[in-house]
């Protein structure tokens, strides 16, 4: 198959042997550089793609996605609920009561927000169901018959496992609404029975929630109605616009949803994969002046060449053409390789769950790696331009070599 010589030049002077093995050496080192830059850079972007949406996925799975307020007060959940569910995304609605409270058992204590619910609707926002480990959701609105008057609570596994709790296992939880007495508001304990344990895949829930029936929160809290309604949705990214569906409804209804709720969150991963990025970046860009590097001691080395190609009637242009191939190959097939060795290395570690981080800290047992088909492409492309601006100062000075100087002294 016949090849244009500008290419077939530029390929003899990449595998160069015997006196210009020095070139090929440099050239090796220049693709060497991409390799690495680009393989750091998918790696990377998987990284924080992972794991924000691995938070994002956990977030989601135990919050609504749009809470709902009324300033007049909800005194029918039902009707409210009802009346949500005809907005346009929204597939469930479930009332709540948010509170805060002590927990104590044996000599245990731990701080702990108690969610009031209605077990019937709350899997239409939250799959409490799937993340229970032992027990129901539907227990907490009925505790065992020996214990009249007290309420179930269902807490989260690693609360459980702190206070050494276990379903059937009485608990006092303090609540800043007290009985009053001579003295003053006194916090009298209430008794509670643990009815389920949970695991929500989120440390901050799995460590300090509780969830109690309806009717046991208002007791804990005096409070005669719910406080708000929750939303969740076909579609996440619909949820600003539901906001502003409900917020329509009148100017009594407040609505907030995920994306503002989580937004300092969200932004500081954002902001994390970016600085990331660019930081890595630069290590492909250090590779690209290896290249300039390469193509400047290679048209030094071929000056020769160049002068004998440009007599016998090969244009600037194909002299151009023939430096910036050179330069474009070493990119791609750095850009090749490192490609696909960051994302079968990515594949690797998120498949085996290799780098294993604190839960307490980060909210997930492994780093997740998440390859983005937008990101590799962005990679790819970005990396190949680099290398190909490289190619543009050499090729240039090689175009405008003068033939009669090359060859006065030869």
């Amino acid at each position: 198959m016949d090849i244009p010589f500008e290419l077939h030049i530029a390929l003899r002077y990449l595998l160069a042997k015997r006196k210009q093995a020095f070139i090929s050496v440099i050239s090796l080192i220049s693709t060497l550089g991409v390799i690495v830059g680009v393989m750091a850079l998918v790696i990377a972007l998987a990284l924080m793609t992972g794991l924000q949406n691995e938070l994002r996925d956990r977030i989601l799975g135990s919050n609504p996605h749009v809470y709902v307020w009324n300033t007049n007060g909800i005194t029918d959940y039902h009707a409210e609920a009802d009346t949500l569910r005809k907005l346009p995304h929204v597939v469930g609605a479930a009332p709540a009561i948010l509170g805060q409270g002590l927990l104590t058992a044996a000599r245990e204590t731990a701080p702990v927000q108690v969610q009031g619910i209605d077990p019937a609707l709350e899997s239409q926002v939250v799959d409490l169901k799937s993340a229970m480990l032992r027990g129901s959701v539907e227990s907490v609105t009925a505790p065992p018959g020996d214990s009249p008057g007290v309420g179930g609570i269902l807490l989260g596994k690693d609360l459980a496992t702190k206070l050494g709790l276990d379903v059937g296992d009485s608990v006092s939880l303090f609540t800043p609404n007290g009985t009053l007495t001579p003295m003053g508001d006194f916090p009298l304990p209430r008794r509670l029975k643990v009815t389920g344990i949970f695991s929500l895949g989120l440390y901050e829930f799995d460590t300090t929630y509780g969830f109690v029936s309806l009717p046991v929160a208002e007791r804990l809290f005096q409070k005669k109605q719910v406080d708000f309604i929750q939303l969740r949705l076909d579609d996440i990214y619909a949820a600003p616009d539901t906001t502003i569906a409900v917020q329509r409804m009148g100017a009594n209804y407040l609505a907030q949803d995920w994306s503002t709720v989580n937004k300092s969150l969200f932004s500081a991963l954002w902001l994390e994969k970016m600085a990331i990025s660019l930081t890595i970046g630069l290590i492909v860009m250090v590779a690209a002046l290896n290249i300039v590097a390469s193509l400047i001691l290679l048209v030094m080395e071929k000056h020769r060449d160049i002068a004998i190609l440009k007599t016998m009637g090969a244009s600037a242009r194909s002299v151009t053409f023939v430096f910036m191939l050179q330069g474009l190959l070493i990119g791609m097939v750095g850009t090749c390789i490192g490609a696909g060795a960051g994302y079968a290395a990515s594949f690797v570690l998120d498949r085996y769950k290799l780098i294993r981080v604190p839960v307490d800290v980060y909210q997930v047992s492994h780093v997740p790696f998440t390859v983005l088909p937008l990101d590799f492409l962005l990679v790819v492309v970005a990396a190949i331009l680099i290398c190909f601006v490289a190619t543009i100062y050499p090729s240039r000075q090689a175009a405008k070599l003068d033939p009669a100087q090359a060859l006065r002294y030869e």
